[in-house]
């Protein structure tokens, strides 16, 4: 026996065909897609957030400052930046036998100050709502 409709599914195919049409038309390619949720994938993990926000405070660091920082290993510091270096999340100069990283553009600087942000609202939200308010919904 079939599953009841909920209040999300439709009872037509679809309502404004416009609409959709429009919206394909303007979807990024499949590509485009799948590079961003791989930026996003790499923005999951804390540690490789911890590097970022480290970077976003203070613009470079070398791996040394880096991993006193965040209270991470050298190891686990240079793994995480190699990652966020192969997809542009970070970017590395070269002095002397140093190496120093920072965000590699705007772009990221702005997704990370958008996230922390979000973040932060998110956390302002729910330290708004009062005890036993959120179990009585």
């Amino acid at each position: 026996m079939g599953e009841p409709a909920g209040l999300d599914a439709c009872g037509v195919r679809m309502v404004d065909p416009g609409k959709v049409a429009a919206v394909r038309a303007a979807l990024p390619p499949e590509a485009e897609v799948g590079g961003l949720a791989d930026v996003f994938a790499l923005l999951g993990d804390p540690g490789r957030l911890r590097l970022l926000a480290c970077l976003l405070e203070v613009g470079e660091l070398c791996v040394c400052d880096l991993a006193a920082a965040c209270g991470l290993s050298e190891s686990a510091v240079s793994h995480g930046l190699r990652l966020l270096r192969a997809h542009r999340v970070v970017s590395v100069s070269r002095r002397g036998r140093m190496a120093y990283y920072r965000l590699d553009d705007a772009h990221v600087r702005m997704l990370l100050e958008t996230g922390l942000a979000h973040a932060g609202h998110a956390r302002d939200d729910a330290a708004a709502v009062p005890a036993g308010a959120a179990a009585a919904s």
